[in-house]
């Protein structure tokens, strides 16, 4: 492993009020309204300075054009639950399609927008970039501009753990030269993987009905996208619901929240693998969350929302 102590200096979670960007394909399931109002209401600990639509494409979209306009009206519409509509000019459309290889950006207002923001920052105060959707619009900014790697810290919910065997996971495969860009930037990486670990963040029905229904309009709001989507999936069955994204908020906040550890950073495969390199450079990668106490600091925030 090369160890570089700028670089796992820049690892740490931020002593300070943090600046943060939000990367995000609101649309795609309903996790991503949770992260989003976890984000939002998180002020005393994290400065939102802008949120970006990412594309997305599955039964839910026509495109990956159609799933990141989706996404930006999902954006807008939680800001408005959340009681902060100051914060829609700070809403910016992403990438229209997925990147064609990993030498070529996709032009979009979210790229042009990180790369001014992450201008601002240095390596000493940088930019948290939280990604919980495919990473175009955070890859198209760095291949324009490769500076931007210096200045930012890349929190990702993307792939599977580095020890499985190769199974895609939603986000990275939507746009794996995305992925591969970020993971290869230099940028200071967390990653927060799905299986056996982000897996932990389920939900029920009566664990919401208890804490946000009837607290706050985004409470309700959330309880019945949540519920209708477990619904359509398994009919009357028993469900709980993994609301995968709040762990890339989680780990901002709180050790306490996300544990995680140095490793040498892999390079994702096209074929949903790793490429292992142990003297690769230094990320962190996350092993555990603890659900109950990311649940009931996330509940209480959202149940006084608007308030």
């Amino acid at each position: 492993m090369r160890d570089d102590p700028m670089l796992t200096g820049r690892l740490r979670r931020p002593e300070k009020i943090a600046d943060v960007v939000l990367d995000t394909d609101t649309y795609n399931e309903i996790d991503d309204q949770y992260a989003l109002a976890y984000l939002l209401l998180s002020g005393g600990r994290l400065r939102t300075r802008a949120v970006h639509a990412a594309p997305f494409l599955n039964e839910k979209s026509e495109s990956p054009k159609d799933g990141m306009e989706k996404s930006y009206n999902e954006i807008l519409k939680v800001i408005g639950l959340c009681g902060m509509p100051e914060l829609s000019a700070s809403v910016f459309r992403g990438s229209e399609k997925f990147l064609p290889d990993e030498k070529t950006p996709v032009a979009s207002d979210a790229a042009e927008n990180l790369i001014k923001l992450a201008a601002e920052h240095t390596p000493e105060d940088p930019l948290y970039v939280v990604t919980i959707g495919a990473v175009t619009n955070v890859a198209s900014a760095i291949i324009v501009e490769p500076g931007v790697a210096d200045s930012i810290v890349i929190v990702s919910l993307i792939g599977q753990p580095h020890h499985w065997p190769p199974v895609p996971e939603f986000n990275m495969m939507q746009d794996i030269a995305a992925g591969r860009v970020i993971f290869g930037s230099g940028a200071p990486f967390v990653q927060l993987p799905c299986a056996g670990v982000v897996t932990h963040l389920a939900t029920t029905e009566p664990e919401l009905r208890h804490h946000i229904k009837g607290k706050s309009a985004l409470g309700d709001y959330l309880y019945e996208i949540t519920c209708k989507e477990a619904l359509s999936y398994g009919g009357n069955a028993a469900w709980s619901r993994v609301i995968w994204d709040v762990s890339a908020v989680a780990w901002l906040l709180s050790e306490d929240f996300v544990s995680d550890m140095l490793v040498p950073a892999p390079l994702p495969g096209y074929e949903h693998g790793y490429v292992h390199d142990p003297r690769g450079r230094l990320m962190k990668v996350a092993y555990y969350v603890d659900r109950d106490a990311i649940f009931a600091d996330l509940f209480t925030k959202i149940a006084a929302a608007g308030r």
